[in-house]
Protein backbone atom coordinates (compact mmCIF):
# COMPACT_ATOMS: atom_id res chain seq x y z
CA UNK A 1 0.00 0.00 0.00
CA UNK A 2 2.60 2.27 0.39
CA UNK A 3 4.42 1.90 -2.72
CA UNK A 4 1.36 2.44 -4.35
CA UNK A 5 1.08 5.61 -2.61
CA UNK A 6 4.27 7.15 -3.38
CA UNK A 7 3.92 6.37 -6.97
CA UNK A 8 0.35 8.29 -7.02
CA UNK A 9 2.12 11.14 -5.50
CA UNK A 10 4.84 11.07 -7.80
CA UNK A 11 2.80 10.89 -10.68
CA UNK A 12 0.65 13.84 -9.18
CA UNK A 13 3.86 15.52 -8.92
CA UNK A 14 5.09 15.12 -12.30
CA UNK A 15 1.66 15.59 -13.84
CA UNK A 16 1.47 19.35 -11.83
CA UNK A 17 4.49 19.93 -13.22
CA UNK A 18 4.34 19.23 -16.54
CA UNK A 19 1.05 21.49 -16.17
CA UNK A 20 2.98 24.57 -14.73
CA UNK A 21 5.20 24.41 -17.48
CA UNK A 22 2.59 23.77 -20.28
CA UNK A 23 1.05 26.92 -18.39
CA UNK A 24 4.58 28.83 -18.71
CA UNK A 25 4.76 28.28 -22.25
CA UNK A 26 0.86 29.65 -22.54
CA UNK A 27 1.81 32.80 -20.55
CA UNK A 28 4.39 33.57 -22.61
CA UNK A 29 2.38 33.78 -25.69
CA UNK A 30 -0.72 35.25 -24.35
CA UNK A 31 0.90 37.97 -22.17
CA UNK A 32 2.59 39.11 -25.75
CA UNK A 33 6.35 38.31 -24.25
CA UNK A 34 6.89 36.75 -27.36
CA UNK A 35 6.06 39.85 -29.26
CA UNK A 36 9.41 41.70 -27.82
CA UNK A 37 11.44 38.68 -27.23
CA UNK A 38 10.28 36.05 -29.21
CA UNK A 39 8.75 32.62 -29.65
CA UNK A 40 11.89 31.19 -28.76
CA UNK A 41 13.20 34.04 -26.09
CA UNK A 42 15.76 34.67 -27.66
CA UNK A 43 14.88 38.81 -28.05
CA UNK A 44 13.75 38.55 -31.65
CA UNK A 45 10.32 39.20 -31.39
CA UNK A 46 8.31 41.51 -33.95
CA UNK A 47 8.27 44.38 -31.96
CA UNK A 48 11.59 44.61 -30.75
CA UNK A 49 12.97 47.01 -33.58
CA UNK A 50 10.16 49.41 -32.05
CA UNK A 51 12.15 49.24 -28.65
CA UNK A 52 14.56 51.60 -27.56
CA UNK A 53 16.83 48.89 -26.03
CA UNK A 54 17.06 45.04 -28.09
CA UNK A 55 14.73 42.62 -25.99
CA UNK A 56 16.83 40.51 -23.95
CA UNK A 57 17.96 37.26 -25.01
CA UNK A 58 15.78 34.98 -22.09
CA UNK A 59 17.31 32.00 -23.39
CA UNK A 60 21.26 33.25 -22.32
CA UNK A 61 20.16 34.15 -18.85
CA UNK A 62 22.15 31.50 -16.86
CA UNK A 63 25.07 31.74 -19.28
CA UNK A 64 25.38 35.25 -18.69
CA UNK A 65 24.90 34.79 -14.78
CA UNK A 66 27.80 32.54 -14.03
CA UNK A 67 25.72 29.08 -15.20
CA UNK A 68 23.20 29.79 -12.58
CA UNK A 69 19.50 30.62 -13.35
CA UNK A 70 18.21 34.29 -11.96
CA UNK A 71 15.35 32.96 -10.12
CA UNK A 72 14.68 35.83 -7.76
CA UNK A 73 15.69 38.65 -9.97
CA UNK A 74 13.37 37.27 -12.81
CA UNK A 75 10.73 37.00 -10.51
CA UNK A 76 11.48 40.78 -9.33
CA UNK A 77 11.20 41.86 -13.45
CA UNK A 78 8.41 39.84 -13.94
CA UNK A 79 6.26 41.11 -11.09
CA UNK A 80 7.60 44.97 -11.32
CA UNK A 81 8.68 44.70 -7.63
CA UNK A 82 11.73 47.68 -7.11
CA UNK A 83 10.24 49.70 -10.39
CA UNK A 84 9.46 52.74 -7.96
CA UNK A 85 10.74 55.98 -10.32
CA UNK A 86 11.65 55.82 -13.87
CA UNK A 87 10.31 54.09 -16.28
CA UNK A 88 10.44 50.91 -18.00
CA UNK A 89 9.77 49.06 -21.57
CA UNK A 90 8.68 46.14 -20.41
CA UNK A 91 5.52 45.76 -18.82
CA UNK A 92 5.02 44.88 -15.04
CA UNK A 93 2.95 42.32 -15.01
CA UNK A 94 2.30 41.69 -11.06
CA UNK A 95 -0.32 44.42 -11.66
CA UNK A 96 -1.69 42.76 -14.49
CA UNK A 97 -2.05 39.20 -12.71
CA UNK A 98 -3.89 41.06 -9.62
CA UNK A 99 -6.23 42.70 -11.91
CA UNK A 100 -6.76 38.72 -13.73
CA UNK A 101 -7.34 37.51 -9.83
CA UNK A 102 -9.90 39.91 -9.39
CA UNK A 103 -11.90 38.88 -12.54
CA UNK A 104 -11.34 34.98 -11.45
CA UNK A 105 -12.58 35.23 -8.25
CA UNK A 106 -15.16 38.57 -8.77
CA UNK A 107 -17.88 36.52 -6.45
CA UNK A 108 -15.80 35.62 -3.21
CA UNK A 109 -13.18 36.96 -1.43
CA UNK A 110 -9.45 35.58 -2.32
CA UNK A 111 -5.87 36.61 -1.99
CA UNK A 112 -4.42 37.41 -5.09
CA UNK A 113 -0.79 37.07 -4.19
CA UNK A 114 -1.00 33.14 -4.74
CA UNK A 115 -2.98 33.73 -7.69
CA UNK A 116 0.14 35.90 -8.86
CA UNK A 117 2.67 34.07 -7.48
CA UNK A 118 1.48 31.21 -9.20
CA UNK A 119 1.52 32.54 -12.66
CA UNK A 120 5.39 34.50 -12.31
CA UNK A 121 6.34 30.82 -11.05
CA UNK A 122 5.01 28.93 -14.03
CA UNK A 123 6.52 31.37 -16.32
CA UNK A 124 9.98 31.49 -15.06
CA UNK A 125 10.03 28.01 -14.94
CA UNK A 126 9.80 28.07 -18.56
CA UNK A 127 11.71 30.60 -18.98
CA UNK A 128 14.37 28.08 -17.33
CA UNK A 129 13.75 25.28 -19.53
CA UNK A 130 14.63 27.48 -22.75
CA UNK A 131 18.27 27.91 -21.09
CA UNK A 132 21.20 27.21 -24.04
CA UNK A 133 24.02 24.82 -22.44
Amino acid sequence: MKKLMIALFCLMSASAFAGNVANGEKLAKENNCAACHGVSGKGDGPYNELLKRSATDLSTLSRRNGGVFPVARLYEVIEGAGTGHGSREMPIFGQSYRVRAGEYYADMPYDPEPFVRGRILSLIEYLNRLQVK
